[in-house]
């Protein structure tokens, strides 16, 4: 559970840091900012499914 809150975490400050880099037009950094965006974002959907389904190991 604590790496599905990890990655949460990392998602939303991604999401915070593409959307400043936005404003003030910073293509470069909104281009690593939607990156790590995507691939946490993703990370986090799939462990989240993954604890609620039951699938996987327990972690011991």
């Amino acid at each position: 559970m604590a790496l599905a809150i990890i990655f949460a975490i990392v998602t939303i400050f991604a999401a915070l840091g593409l959307l400043r880099s936005l404003k003030i037009k910073n293509m470069l950094g909104s281009g690593f900012a939607f990156l790590t965006f995507a691939v946490f974002g993703w990370f986090t959907i799939m462990t989240f499914i993954d604890l609620f389904t039951g699938g996987g190991s327990t972690g011991h």
